[in-house]
């Protein structure tokens, strides 16, 4: 226990001594003093896959329709509660939408940052959309874009609530939450096969991403353009990341969009099997939910 404390106590200072003085606003708040347990769960996540994989081998796929029903509503509400909170506080703020600084607000800055604790936590709940993937034998799904976003987005949020906690970070979190609304919702109505006609949006979902990557990086850059305190060197960080996730997305969606059915296949689709995009209409996915069709 006393060699596990003082590893602890030697990594924070070595991230204190790379990054400076934590804001003092956000001290003592849940796991964020320390950054071994954001590590540890991340890690905790990572092995969860490779070994849920393993079990789930030569077991059948679990049917999870209910816990997903709650699931999905559970974090599209959280999605929208956060979206209306950060439009509010940074109105309350008084923000400036081209940059904001991390203490002008007073008050203002404190209610955002509260918020985008609750950002933060909410990827820590997220890591179930991909223990669901596993336990579903979805392993498709299972992308190294899925994975790396997870894993990283919990990781960099540690970060962002213990240095830059408000300001300028409001606006990505504001745009993702949106997003989540729509994405949540989408995965909530997938659930039920009498739905799957109606959800011909699923594209639109992955095109709306990409525009909210390019605005968070084009909001970011504009601090760097016309400066206004927030730290540079988290400006830069931010939209070499956020450039990462524009690659990736753009690459899963050409990969899933923009294929041209082979020739054969479209010889083969049975008669009367209706076609969303390419794909037959059976083969949308979401939280390892299928269409019976498709299974």
């Amino acid at each position: 226990m006393e060699q596990l404390r003082a590893f602890d106590n030697e990594v924070n200072a070595f991230l204190d001594n790379m990054f400076g003085p934590r804001d003092s606003r956000v001290r003592g708040w849940f796991l964020l003093d320390s950054y071994l347990p954001t590590f540890i769960l991340t890690l905790l996540y990572l092995l969860s896959i490779w070994l849920g994989n393993k079990y789930m081998k030569n077991r059948p796929a679990l049917s999870l329709r209910g816990i997903l029903t709650l699931y999905n509503l559970g974090i599209t509400l959280l999605s929208a509660y956060m979206l209306v909170e950060l439009i509010l506080s940074s109105w309350e703020g008084g923000y400036n939408l081209q940059c904001q600084n991390l203490d002008s607000a007073g008050e203002g800055d404190v209610r955002v940052a509260k918020v985008l604790w609750w950002y933060y936590f909410s990827k820590l709940v997220e890591f179930l959309d991909t223990i669901f993937f596993v336990l579903r034998k979805k392993t498709n799904q299972i992308t190294f874009l899925h994975v790396y976003h997870h894993a990283s987005m919990f990781n960099i949020w540690w970060c962002v609530l213990n240095w830059i906690p408000c300001g300028q970070s409001f606006f990505g979190p504001t745009l993702n939450s949106f997003i989540h609304i729509l994405m949540y919702s989408y995965y909530g109505l997938s659930v039920f096969p009498s739905m799957h006609k109606y959800l011909w949006w699923k594209k639109y979902l992955t095109q709306a991403q990409l525009v909210q990557f390019v605005l968070t990086i084009t909001h970011t850059l504009s601090a760097v353009v016309k400066p206004c305190g927030f730290p540079f060197g988290c400006l830069i960080f931010q939209s070499s990341y956020m450039m990462t996730l524009v690659i990736l997305f753009l690459n899963f969606y050409i990969q899933t969009y923009r294929k041209k059915p082979v020739k054969s296949q479209l010889q083969e689709q049975p008669a009367g099997k209706e076609m969303k995009n390419g794909f037959p209409k059976a083969h949308f996915i979401a939280n390892g939910m299928m269409d019976k069709k498709a299974q």
